[in-house]
């Protein structure tokens, strides 16, 4: 070796030993791979996914518990590919391994010498009547597996169905129409059902020995939906497809829409939880709902003034005023409107989420030319203990909940990401805890007050909600 190789070699040991010394100086290697997954977003079992590690090494590795690991080879596999899915430098978590583990030399595998098999002298080919029996009977066998399972797709074979009248899937009829008559075929002696919206009992009609059917069903004003299939009664199999139909009966214009409003009655106490708001209409193009904040948590009341709106009478137009309009609260002190979608059979649900205090909840249904119904529930709402929304809006997130100090079972120990759009409710009776891997993507709603996102940094970080105290951050990961 050269003197000018000697100390080029020397002055790379000299690097080495400074960079050795700048990790020592840092988090330890388990700590490092922790924080790189956690800035990921990814869980232990999405990291055994995408690396093929299984997720109780992985967990080891993170954990410094190298003893529930297959050895010192596998470890070094296992370390240089989970560093280089988790973005870090494989040499350099290599080398803070051996460092960490002391520079004891790891004892060589050993390898096990397997014997080689003896070779057999070949036998000539034999026939025995055992053999020849058992020959045939492997054929019976097979011909009778060969027959059954003719007969069984013969049996299970679904049966046919055709709709002659209407010819065509949607169709309008004249708005004095009441009934309407389907017609088809279909297997002899087929039972087919015709299912209605909206009608708890479908129409049921056999088809005679030619395979021929009709069944007449009501009609109401407005959309009626029906869903046609045939049932074979002999093997209990229906038909692959099912025939949807939409039949129209056009509303009168001098026709205001109803409405009816099942829940929440009136008077009624939530607690920690949304009010369901659930009721039937019919001629309406538009249901809406506002909630208006008429009394505070601690029974102060809210200032509101009058609002224009419909009375509740059939003919109330939406730009009237009238002497019972609900208020217009302050910010805050109001819900909506919300336009809520009518189901076919003209039944509309929503819940509504509602902070503490007294509320008027408004719904109002609108025809398409615009005559309009309204109708008022007052509720009140009472939280108890911790009533905790989380939603993942942006970006996905990894989240992982203690409740009442204990780990939630629906994220489990190793946490869960969630995509934008999730929507997680927690109740506990004193606190949650929130640990979340991007605090900018995560949302927070507690006990009916929308609080936001607790930071604007994409990093993990950890809050505790134990109201009536504000909410903490915390170390706890």
């Amino acid at each position: 070796m050269t003197t000018r190789d000697g100390s080029r070699r020397s002055r790379g040991d000299a690097r080495d030993a400074d960079r050795a010394g700048a990790v020592d100086a840092g988090p330890t290697l388990p700590q490092r791979l922790l924080d790189a997954r956690e800035r990921k977003g990814v869980d232990l079992y999405r990291a055994e996914r995408d690396t093929k590690i299984r997720a109780k090494y992985l967990a080891a590795l993170e954990q410094g518990d190298y003893r529930e690991l297959p050895g010192a080879v596998y470890t070094k596999g296992f370390l240089r590919n989970y560093a280089l899915y988790l973005g870090l430098d494989p040499e350099d978590v290599i080398r803070q391994w051996k460092r960490e583990r002391g520079d004891a030399a790891i004892p060589a595998e050993p390898v096990l010498s397997v014997p080689k098999p003896l070779a057999a002298p070949r036998r000539g080919l034999t026939f025995s009547p055992v053999l020849v029996i058992g020959a045939m009977l492997t054929v019976l066998i097979a011909v009778f597996a060969v027959y059954i399972g003719v007969q069984l797709v013969r049996f299970a074979k679904p049966p046919t169905l055709t709709v002659t009248n209407p010819q065509q899937a949607v169709l309008e009829v004249p708005e004095d129409t009441t009934t309407f008559t389907f017609r088809g075929s279909s297997i002899p002696r087929a039972t087919v059902a015709i299912t209605a919206a909206g009608r708890e009992q479908p129409y049921r009609v056999s088809a005679d020995a030619t395979g021929r059917w009709s069944s007449e069903v009501e009609l109401r004003r407005g959309r009626n939906q029906f869903d046609i299939t045939a049932v074979d009664p002999e093997t209990g199999k229906s038909a692959e497809e099912t025939a949807r139909y939409v039949i129209t009966v056009p509303f009168l214009v001098i026709e205001a829409p109803t409405l009816t409003v099942d829940s929440p009655a009136e008077g009624s106490q939530f607690e920690n939880g949304a009010v369901p708001v659930r009721g039937t209409t019919s001629n309406a193009a538009t249901v809406s709902i506002t909630a208006v904040r008429t009394e505070t948590a601690d029974g102060k009341p809210v200032a509101a003034a009058p609002s224009a709106g419909p009375s509740g009478s059939p003919d109330a137009s939406p730009g009237a005023a009238s002497p019972d309009a609900s208020p217009v609260a302050a910010s805050g002190d109001m819900v909506g409107p919300i336009t809520v979608d009518v189901a076919p059979d003209g039944t509309f649900d929503t819940p509504l989420d509602l902070s503490a205090g007294k509320w008027r909840i408004i719904v109002t249904a609108t025809s398409a030319e615009g005559k309009a119904v309204t109708l008022t529930r007052n509720v009140a709402i009472a939280y108890r203990g911790v009533n905790l929304v989380v939603s993942i809006k942006g970006s996905p997130a990894w989240i992982k909940v203690w409740v009442d100090d204990k780990i939630w079972k629906t994220t489990g120990v190793a946490g869960q990401v969630y995509n934008p759009g999730k929507v997680l409710t927690i109740t506990a009776k004193d606190s949650v805890e929130v640990r979340t891997g991007k605090s900018s993507a995560t949302y927070f709603t507690l006990n009916g007050e929308d609080l936001g996102h607790m930071s604007n940094k994409s990093n993990p970080e950890t809050w505790l909600f134990a109201p009536p105290d504000p909410p903490v951050k915390t170390s706890r990961n």
